[in-house]
C-alpha cells in the first residue's frame, strides 16, 4: 500500500495569547471567561473573516489563526490589537484582556482542519517573546509587508527559540495607536513643563564584551549628573536601559518615556585612551541640537563627563550656576571595581550571590581609594541588604551599613544618593529628624531622583500617610516608566498600608516583582481578603527563598512612626502563616 503523501500549503500563521491569564482566572474565573467569550464573538471572529483568515483552534487562553498571505495576517493582527485596546478602555486595569501576538510565514503540515510544523511552532515562540500588547514577526513576514503596509519595524536581531534549530530574526511591529502607547498599554505620557531628557545606553565600540560595564557606567554617571540640575526632567537609568542593544526609532522612545530630548552616544576604550561620541536630539522637532567627539586619555574620563553634562544643560536650559561637583575617584581601578559592583546590586531585591560578589569588589575599591564616597555608599547598601533581606541578619551587618553610609556622606556632601540612603538607614534607627533632613538634602541636590522618591514612600507608609506614599511612588514611576521591580514592591506596600488589598495583590503579582521577597506582602494581602489557601501558598514560597524570616525580627526593625500600620502587617503575616 502506497505511503500517504503529507499535505502542505503556504500560509501566514498568527498565534495570540492572553497576558496574565492565570491571574485573571484566579481573580474572577466567571467574569474572565465571559469577557473572553464576548471578545471572540465581537472582535476576533469578525476581524479574521474580514481579512480572509480562519480560526484553526482555540487553546484556552490562546488562539491559532491561518491567513492566505502575510499582508492579510499583519493587517488582521494590527486591527485585533487595536480593537482589544478599544474594548479594554471601559474596564478597570486589573480586568483588561491584553494579547501578545506572533506571526510567521511558511509551509504548514495539514491534518484535517488542524495545522502543524515549524512555521506554527515559531509563531508560538514569537508570541511568547512579545511584550504585552505587542506583535512580533519573523523576517519572512517583515520582508513581505514592508513595502505594502505602512508599518515600521523595530529590529530585535536573531533570537534562539526553544526547540528551533536555527536562530530566527525577530522584528517588533510599530503601529498607531500602539506606537503612541506607553509601557504595558498605558496612555502616552505628557511632556513635563521643564526640558525633559532621556540618556540612552552608550554603545560599546571596543569590541570587548567586558567593556560593557565601563560603557554602562559612563551612561549611568551622565544620568546622575544631569539629574542634579533642577532645570531638567531626567528619566531614570532603569527605564533608558530597557532599550540597550535594541534598534528603536528615538521618536518612539521619546514618546514611550514622555520626554522631548534624547542623548545617545558610543564609547571605545583601548590602550589607555577613550573615544566618546555623543549627540543630542530633539525627538519632537527631529533636529540634532548638538554633537561632539571626545578623544582623551582614560584619566580624563571624569572631565569628559563634566564637559558633556555642561554642554547638554547649556543647550537645553542655558547657562546656569554650576552645581557643586561630586566626589570623583582618584583611581581608575577603584572606579572600575565600583562600576562592576554597582551593576550587580542595582535593585533592592538583589540575589544573595550578587550581594556577596559585590561586597568583595566594593571592599577592594575602598581599599584602593579610601576617599571614594560612591564606593562606600554602595558597600553600605550591600551590608544593609544582607541584613534587611534576612540573608545574614546580624546586628554587625546593620551597624556596619550605618557606619559606611555615614562615611559616604562625610566624604561627599554633594551626592544626593548618599544623603537619601543614609536618611533611609537613620529611619530604621528611629532617628526621624535626622532622616528627614537627609532626604531634604537629597531632593535639594537632585530633584529628579526617582529612587529617592520610591524609597521615601516606604517611610511615609510606615508613618501612617498611605495616600502620600502612593503619590510618591507614582511620581517616581513618571521619572522611571520602566522601573526596577522594587518600585512595584513599594507601591504594593503603600496600597497594603492604605487597606487597598485587591490593588496590592494586582501589583505584587506583576511579573517584574512577583518572584521576590515582596511575596510576604502579597501573602498578607490575600489573607486580609480571606483567601487563606492562596495566602499560605505564597507565604510558603516566600519562606523557601527567605528561610530566616520571622515576624518578630521584621516588626522590631521597621522604620515605623505609626504603630497601627505595623500591626496591620503583623496581622496579615500571621493570618498567612508566617513564623513568629
Amino acid at each position: 500500500m502506497a505511503e500517504e503523501r503529507v499535505q502542505r500549503r503556504l500560509a501566514a500563521i498568527v498565534v495570540a495569547d492572553v497576558v496574565g491569564y492565570s491571574c485573571l482566572m484566579e481573580e474572577d474565573e466567571v467574569a474572565t471567561l465571559a469577557v473572553l467569550k464576548e471578545r471572540r464573538a465581537t472582535v476576533l471572529q469578525p476581524i479574521v473573516r474580514a481579512h480572509g483568515g480562519r480560526i484553526v483552534k482555540v487553546m484556552g487562553d490562546g488562539v491559532l489563526l491561518e491567513f492566505p498571505s502575510a499582508v492579510n495576517a499583519m493587517s488582521g493582527a494590527v486591527e485585533l490589537q487595536r480593537k482589544m485596546e478599544e474594548s479594554n478602555a471601559a474596564l478597570p486595569e486589573a480586568r483588561r484582556i491584553v494579547l501578545r501576538i506572533g506571526i510567521n510565514l511558511g509551509d504548514v503540515v495539514i491534518d484535517g482542519s488542524d495545522l502543524y510544523g515549524d512555521v506554527v511552532n515559531i509563531a508560538a515562540r514569537l508570541q511568547s517573546l512579545a511584550e504585552p500588547g505587542a506583535i512580533y514577526v519573523s523576517a519572512g513576514i517583515r520582508d513581505q509587508v514592508k513595502r505594502k503596509l505602512a508599518f515600521d519595524f523595530d529590529d530585535l536581531g536573531p533570537k534562539s527559540l526553544k526547540n528551533i534549530a536555527e536562530p530566527v530574526h525577530v522584528y517588533r511591529v510599530l503601529y498607531e495607536p500602539a506606537a503612541a502607547m506607553g509601557h504595558e498599554g498605558q496612555a502616552a505620557l505628557p511632556l513635563p513643563a521643564k526640558p525633559s531628557i532621556a540618556v540612552l545606553p552608550f554603545t560599546n565600540l571596543s569590541g570587548e564584551a567586558e567593556q560593557d560595564v565601563f560603557t554602562d557606567g559612563l551612561t549611568e554617571d551622565l544620568i546622575t549628573d544631569l539629574s542634579r540640575n533642577p532645570g531638567l526632567f531626567v528619566i531614570a537609568r532603569h527605564s533608558t536601559f530597557a532599550y540597550k542593544g535594541k534598534s528603536v526609532d528615538v521618536r518612539l522612545i521619546a514618546r514611550d518615556l514622555g520626554v522631548r530630548y534624547i542623548l545617545e552616544g558610543s564609547a571605545r576604550r583601548a590602550g589607555g585612551r577613550v573615544r566618546i561620541n555623543v549627540q543630542l536630539i530633539d525627538a519632537v522637532g527631529g533636529d540634532h541640537l548638538w554633537a561632539e567627539r571626545f578623544d582623551r586619555n582614560l584619566e580624563d574620563i571624569f572631565g569628559v563627563q563634566d564637559e558633556v553634562t555642561n554642554k547638554i544643560v547649556e543647550a537645553l536650559v542655558g547657562r546656569l550656576a554650576e552645581s557643586p561637583s561630586r566626589n570623583r575617584p582618584k583611581s581608575l581601578e577603584a572606579y572600575d571595581l565600583c562600576v562592576r559592583g554597582r551593576s550587580l546590586i542595582s535593585a533592592f531585591n538583589s540575589s544573595p550571590e550578587a550581594l556577596r560578589e559585590a561586597k568583595i569588589l566594593l571592599n577592594q575599591a575602598v581599599s584602593i581609594d579610601s576617599e571614594y564616597a560612591e564606593a562606600f555608599r554602595w558597600l553600605a547598601f550591600v551590608y544593609w541588604q544582607l541584613w534587611a533581606q534576612s540573608i545574614e541578619p546580624t546586628g554587625e551587618n546593620r551597624s556596619r551599613a550605618l557606619e559606611l553610609a555615614r562615611k559616604a556622606v562625610a566624604l561627599d556632601e554633594n551626592d544626593a544618593a548618599g544623603h537619601w540612603f543614609f536618611g533611609y538607614l537613620l529611619a530604621y534607627e528611629k532617628r526621624w529628624t535626622e532622616s528627614d533632613e537627609e532626604f531634604a538634602a537629597a531632593f535639594t541636590l537632585e530633584p529628579s531622583n526617582a529612587d529617592a522618591l520610591a524609597t521615601c514612600s516606604e517611610l511615609a507608609a510606615f508613618a501612617g500617610r498611605a495616600s502620600e506614599a502612593i503619590e510618591l511612588v507614582q511620581r517616581a514611576l513618571r521619572l522611571n516608566p520602566h522601573p526596577a521591580g522594587w518600585y512595584y514592591w513599594q507601591l504594593g506596600l503603600a496600597h497594603y498600608a492604605a487597606c487597598q488589598y485587591e490593588e496590592a495583590v494586582r501589583i505584587l503579582r506583576m511579573e517584574a516583582i512577583y518572584r521576590s521577597p515582596s511575596r510576604r506582602i502579597l501573602a498578607a494581602s490575600l489573607a486580609q481578603l480571606g483567601r487563606r489557601d492562596e495566602a499560605m501558598r505564597e507565604a510558603a514560597l516566600f519562606m523557601a527563598i527567605t528561610p530566616k524570616f520571622t515576624i518578630t525580627h521584621w516588626a522590631a526593625a521597621q522604620p515605623a512612626r505609626d504603630v497601627e500600620t505595623v500591626q496591620r502587617f503583623v496581622e496579615g503575616y500571621r493570618m498567612a502563616g508566617l513564623p513568629d
